[in-house]
């Protein structure tokens, strides 16, 4: 069983965690507390595309661990999740800076959280909207 408020607690700290997809996008978290996260992630080289702007897929995994941290913050111990539809729309093109995603939980029932995010340049400057539904699953019974 995954501890999430432990993970929590050492990533905000800025304490090393097992989490290789945060480590290879270099996504940094900023805020997570009870229903909300803020994390923020440096375009590099590496992320654009042949015309120079930023991948889209990268905004979208920024948005996506961005909700998925957010839902973490309000689970009940044994409590594990999974990502069921993620919906994004672009606003702009990105190609230099910082992106930071900002994820709230909208509403969340017993199974089912549905979170809005929005990512945004240094200049404040709206890059993506996501709109996401995640499954929590309960503890298995012993």
């Amino acid at each position: 069983m995954f501890d999430y408020p432990l993970y929590l607690k050492q990533l905000t700290a800025g304490e090393p965690v097992n989490n290789p997809f945060l480590d290879f996008l270099q996504i940094k978290a900023e805020t997570v507390e009870k229903g909300y996260a803020r994390f923020s992630m440096k375009i590099r080289p590496e992320f654009l595309q042949g015309a120079g702007i930023m991948q889209g897929g990268l905004g979208i995994a920024l948005s996506s661990e961005t909700a998925a941290h957010a839902v973490m913050s309000t689970m009940a111990p044994g409590e594990n999740l999974t990502t069921i539809e993620l919906k994004n729309n672009f606003l702009s093109m990105a190609s230099q800076g910082r992106l930071t995603a900002e994820a709230r939980v909208f509403k969340r029932g017993r199974t089912l959280v549905f979170v809005d995010c929005t990512v945004k340049d240094d200049t404040g400057k709206y890059i993506s909207k996501s709109s996401a539904t995640l499954m929590i699953i309960p503890p298995k019974a012993d």
